[in-house]
Order: structure tokens, then sequence, then C-alpha cells
């Protein structure tokens, strides 16, 4: 199967059979591959893994598809696909780096990128690997960096709301999957922008150009383009870019309501113990190769899994404040765990060009093993109103076996909850929500953990 997201490459396709990756390298894109290919640079990003592997393999194995005068390579199988309105501030700030990084050491050995795209990074844990290596190409002399506007939007104006304006970016980039328009963020820009030479140069004055383009403009880029930029000025340009982003952080919001959860927070100390020990027992006994973690917060349960046995962990958290402190602390701890922006009532869905140029969060879901749902069901039934029925059912969905945690009304967390608004959910209760679970899993151990009746059920999902 091709790809769905590789049509707008001509240098070449990737293609999906029996669970292997394979990339068609086409004609037009066959004597710059082999040149990137036989530079000792591009072998040394690859043995440090800052770029993807690419084997050369036998066409034969497209069939039909086997790219006439071309040759085809195989890829290692990047364990979960993200995209960059997914990802944290920190995330997308490394993605970035890492970008930047690629550039000016393949720009010292006369190589170049064709585009400037957030999507051709993907992260193992917390580090950015560069995955699509037919946008590397011979330089050309005194061409200009052809993926700069493409970088700012995907990279850097996402990066600017959050960090100068205090606006989280993955819901603005999820609405606008090509990237943020320059004249969007320079709207918001103030007086004092004008004293920061990146907001000037990047944001500003670009963007003023492009609210009243017209053939002035045009001009002057054409005339520039003939021009050309000497290497020493594209380099300036990538290390000045570094440089800034290097040192952006993100803007606080105000509070955040889970950034600061520790493990009494919930629970006495006795009361934490039992539900770590459980979900040490589950990782152990289980081994997931891949785990999803609904409502991850910090990663501390994450990382729990991954001590006793989980592979690799993708964790969901619509929190900004819990996502960025989950991403630092699996940074630190070089653990495999990916931290995701994600409302689970609102995942990520399909989009671009028939809605499957990026995939929906379900479907990427395919390879997970296992899920844990720990204090979760009840933010989403009683804070945002879905039937307890279709929760269990999303849930079990999602993995062959997982955790589940049940909090009940009497708990203080769901007092709390309710303390502001009427009790609408009179179908609320563990009974409800054993029923519920009945109709698709098995129960394989059950366990109380806490004084308020909190419960945390280990199912195994019934065979489809």
């Amino acid at each position: 199967m091709i790809d769905p997201a590789s049509f707008r490459d001509p240098a070449g396709r990737v293609h999906h059979v029996d669970g292997r990756i394979f990339r068609a390298v086409h004609r037009a894109g066959l004597q710059d591959w082999l040149f990137v290919n036989g530079s000792e640079v591009f072998q040394r990003l690859v043995q440090r893994g800052a770029v993807l592997g690419a084997d050369e393999v036998d066409p034969g194995v497209l069939g039909g598809d086997a790219p006439t005068g071309g040759l085809v390579l195989e890829h290692p199988r990047i364990p979960f696909w993200s995209y960059p309105y997914e990802w944290s501030f920190g995330a997308l700030k490394a993605a970035a780096l890492a970008h930047l990084d690629l550039q000016i050491e393949l720009l010292d050995h006369r190589i170049a990128l064709s585009d400037g795209s957030a999507y051709n990074v993907q992260f193992l844990g917390t580090r950015p690997v560069f995955v699509d290596v037919l946008s590397l190409r011979r330089y050309r002399a005194n061409e200009h960096w052809a993926g700069y506007r493409q970088f700012c939007q995907q990279f850097l104006y996402p990066l600017l709301l959050r960090s100068k304006f205090g606006v989280p970016f993955q819901d603005w980039f999820r609405g606008r999957p090509e990237g943020i328009a320059v004249e969007e963020v320079a709207h918001l820009a103030r007086w004092h922008h004008l004293l920061s030479l990146g907001m000037l140069l990047h944001v500003i004055a670009p963007g003023r150009l492009q609210a009243h383009a017209g053939g002035w403009v045009e001009t002057r880029a054409t005339r520039a383009q003939a021009r050309g930029l000497p290497m020493s000025r594209y380099r300036s340009l990538l290390l000045q870019l570094r440089d800034w982003i290097a040192v952006l952080r993100p803007r606080a919001q105000g509070p955040s309501t889970w950034q600061d959860y520790a493990w009494g927070a919930t629970y006495d100390r006795a009361e934490a113990a039992a539900k770590r020990a459980l979900v040490e027992c589950f990782a152990r006994s289980v081994r997931p190769a891949l785990l999803l973690d609904l409502g991850c917060n910090t990663g501390e349960y994450a990382g729990l899994a991954l001590r006793a046995g989980a592979q690799k962990v993708v964790g969901l958290e619509n929190d900004h404040g819990a996502l960025e402190r989950a991403f630092a602390h699996a940074h630190r701890a070089t653990l495999d765990l990916l931290p995701l922006y994600q409302d689970c009532t609102d995942p990520s869905p399909g989009q671009g060009w028939n809605g499957r140029e990026h995939r929906g969060l379900v479907e990427r879901c395919a390879d997970v093993e296992a899920v844990m749902a720990l204090a979760f069901v009840h933010h989403v039934v009683l804070g945002r109103n879905i039937p307890l029925a279709d929760v269990v059912r999303w849930i079990t969905s999602l993995a062959p076996c997982g955790l589940i945690e049940f909090v009940p009304k009497d708990d203080r967390a769901v007092q709390r909850m309710l303390s502001l608004r009427d009790d609408a959910f009179p179908g609320y209760s563990f009974d409800a929500f054993l029923a519920a679970l009945h109709r698709h899993a098995r129960v394989v151990a059950q366990r109380t953990v806490s004084q308020s009746g909190r419960e945390i059920v280990w199912f195994v999902r019934d065979a489809q």
C-alpha cells in the first residue's frame, strides 16, 4: 500500500508491505540520493540516530509498484507516528533545533534540504529523528533556503505563539495543518516586539509585506532570487534562527490544574503504594511493546510502567502544564515516553488530502498492546458528559488489555467536580462501570486502592 501522505514528493513514495516500510526512489530523485547516501556525513548522522536509516533492498518487494530506473529502500519502523500539532512546546522546540542542526552540519558538506517541514521529524521517546531522506539533496551554488517559509510556519511561528503571546499552538496548528501564517502572528505583535531583532526580521517585516503583497514585493523577490545567497549567509541565517529558538521558553498561562501533581496529591502513602504496585505488576506481566497512557499527567505512572517492563509508552494529556512537565521528565530520565497533546473527547482526526494525509489517533493505535486509564474515566464522564458505556467501549477498543481506574461519587475529587453543578449522572456507579466493561472484556484482577472506594480493574478484551 502506498502511504497516503507521500504523494507530494516527486522524488519517491513510501510503501507499507506486511508491516515493513519501503521507500521507492524514483528516477527524479536518484542522483541526489546517491550523492547524499555516499557522503560520510550522512552515514554519521544515521549512526547517531539523527536521521532514519535506509538500506537498499530488491525492488521486487514492491511488485508492480517498483520504480522504473530507480531503487527501493527499507526503513526501520517508527513505533508510533505523531504530528507537530500534538507535540508539547518542548518537543516542537527539540524538533526545530534538530532540524536546524541537521541543516548546518549538512551544508558544510554541500547537502541542503528541499523543504522545511515539521512533518519530516518523528520522535523515539523524546529524541527527534529526521525521517524524509529524499528531502536531502545536493546543494546548489548560491541557492536560497527553499524551506524557510515552511520552517517558520511549522516550527517558528507555533513556538512564538506560546513563547511571546502565551497562546498554546496545538489547536491553532491542528486547524491549519500546513502551518501558521506569518500575518496571523504579526497581527498579535505589539510595539515592544520591535525591539526584538528576531521578531522584526522573521515576523513583523515579512508579515507587513505579506499583508500588502503586490507587484513590488514579487519584483524584489525575483531580484533577490537572481542574485542568490552565498553559502556563508545561508549558514548565518540557520545559526541566527537556532540561537533564537534555543532560548525560547513557554510563557506562563496562569495556574495549571495538574502540572504540580504528585503521588500524594490524591492518595495517602499506603494508597499510592497500592496503586503503584498494581501498575508495576501489570507492566511486568504484560511487558507491552507499546503502552498507551490516557491522561498521562506528568508521566509518573508511565515511568513506573517502563521501569517494570513496558518497552515504550505514548501518553495523552490535554493539560499544557502537565504535558510540558511530562516531556521534560522523560527527557531528563531518558525514558521511552512520548507525551502528546490530546483531548480524548476530541482526538486528532484524519486530516489533509482526502482525510488520509494525517491519520487519526485511533487509526495510529493499531499497534498498541496495552492501555492505562488511571483517574481518567470520571473526568470524561462527569466533566465532559460522555456516556459511561461509550467511554468504556472506547478505552477497551484501543488495546487488548489494560488498567482502568473507577473513581466513585463519594471521592473528594468527584465531589469537587460536582460542587458547582447539578449531579445529572444517576447512572454513574461502579456496578454500571463493570456491566459496561463485561460487554467487551473480562476482568483479570480488581483492587480497591483508596478509602473512598477507588477501584482499579485489570481487563483483557474479548476476542474480536
